[in-house]
């Protein structure tokens, strides 16, 4: 049942002194889009009447199929915590749809929604809390990023070394009065590196958190003078940024990955689950980490993995489950990073934890010794494989999925790897500073 009617949405809208409304989406990518409307237009938005030009959105339609019409998702309506001079701004996130009226199967947050549905069809709602980590840097005399930083602080820490946290105070607050319940923040390992936790939800709802998430710490930093990152590695030798992604099953009440009975309070169920996740990762690998730049965070060193395994402790390992068991037991999956559009992402997930239920998978012993301590052989001997080296490597093993293409459908995974095959051209093609560094006065 929706928390908002068409009305409420009016009315709180006069209440508040709204005077513009940000109608957004994603491309495929994950980009934040929107199309600002004046309150004068909302009854014609709420009626889903407002049109745009899909032919310049990344993944979407050529430019003779270009009309698309946005369906703001009720639920989503949301003020936004800061004034302008203008009057309050508020947002709903929205649908895309056809002018015929069925939804666009370019549209990221319908390949959830269809998904979804798949483990409603079962029985199951899938629930997402993401650990999403990110950089603050300076900008320059232009308000132009760089990745300077007076930040001298580290993992826990606390200022005045923690130069970054007035502006993650305020990130927390202004989050709060948009309705999110936040678990945590703290200085991450890296200068400059920070993290906020926000309460669990339903997948839907969770991918929209995090885009909103994104939009708030990139709209804090800017007002304390500072630039916000969500790149996986921008600093060579320092740890990268990564979004965590916990993932539970639930029936009705019922956490159904929690078994009292078994010897780890894990059930069948969240057997089967880790392995369809272990199964399908390498073609997950290009959404879960979609840039040139998130293999450089997948390195030894870095608490980041780069083998598949699952474990119930430590954290070298691709899947870990935490401690906590009843109603918090979740799975952990620790490759993704907050690049990634996590429409696509928790569709991938979701999709693969069901192919192992409905195919009664079994996952691999668990591995309890620290991986990166192993060798090459060590690590074949224990069937440990590893994620792809590259976006390259990436998106070959997406393409050899079947699972991935079906989840998306044919539309996104055309689009989505062909945008994914120009990024490697792009990047292979470039001649980089280190490149000249090395062999321009070598050769």
């Amino acid at each position: 049942m929706s928390r908002y009617t068409k009305q409420d949405i009016i009315r709180m809208i006069e209440e508040n002194n709204v005077r513009f409304i940000r109608l957004q989406f994603t491309d495929i990518l994950g980009a934040l889009k929107n199309v600002a409307i004046t309150s004068s237009q909302i009854e014609k938005a709420l009626d889903n009447k407002c049109m745009f030009d899909g032919s310049s959105i990344e993944g979407f339609v050529r430019i003779e199929e270009s009309d698309m019409y946005l369906y703001p998702d009720l639920d989503s309506f949301v003020i936004l915590p800061w004034h302008t001079q203008h009057g309050r701004v508020a947002r709903l996130i929205c649908d895309i749809y056809k002018p015929d009226g069925t939804p666009f199967e370019g549209d990221p947050r319908d390949v959830l929604k269809r998904t979804v549905r798949q483990a409603a069809d079962m029985g199951f709602t899938f629930n997402v809390g993401p650990e999403c980590e990110f950089f603050l840097f300076n900008t320059d005399e232009f308000g132009h990023p760089t990745t300077v930083t007076y930040d001298t602080a580290g993992y826990f820490d606390l200022g005045p070394s923690d130069l970054g946290e007035s502006a993650r105070r305020d990130i927390c607050l202004n989050l709060e009065e948009m309705g999110f319940e936040i678990e945590a923040s703290h200085h991450e390992v890296a200068i400059a590196q920070h993290e906020i936790d926000f309460k669990y939800s339903e997948a839907l709802s969770a991918a929209d958190n995090i885009l909103t998430f994104k939009m708030v710490v990139k709209s804090c930093a800017d007002s304390h003078g500072l630039c916000a990152t969500f790149m996986p590695k921008p600093v060579y030798g320092r740890a990268g940024s990564g979004m965590h992604t916990n993932m539970s099953l639930f029936r009705g009440d019922r956490n159904v990955f929690y078994d009292p009975e078994s010897e780890t309070g894990l059930s069948h169920i969240a057997g089967n689950f880790i392995a369809g996740i272990l199964k399908h990762i390498r073609g997950m690998c290009a959404l879960t980490n979609p840039l040139v730049n998130s293999d450089k965070r997948l390195v030894p060193g870095y608490e980041a993995p780069c083998h598949i395994a699952w474990t119930l402790r430590n954290r070298s390992a691709l899947v870990r489950v935490p401690a906590s068991r009843g109603a918090s037991t979740r799975i952990e999956l620790r490759n993704p990073d907050p690049a990634c559009n996590p429409y696509l992402e928790f569709a991938v997930l979701l999709a693969a934890g069901l192919d192992g239920i409905k195919n009664d998978m079994t996952p691999p012993e668990a591995v309890s010794a620290n991986i990166y301590d192993f060798d090459r052989e060590e690590r074949e001997a224990a069937g440990i494989g590893s994620l792809p080296g590259d976006l390259n490597e990436a998106i070959s093993e997406m393409k050899k999925d079947p699972l991935i293409r079906e989840t998306l459908g044919e539309h996104v995974f055309r689009k989505y790897t062909e945008a994914k095959e120009k990024e490697w051209y792009d990047f292979s093609t470039t001649v980089t500073e280190w490149e000249l560094g090395q062999y321009l006065n070598k050769f």
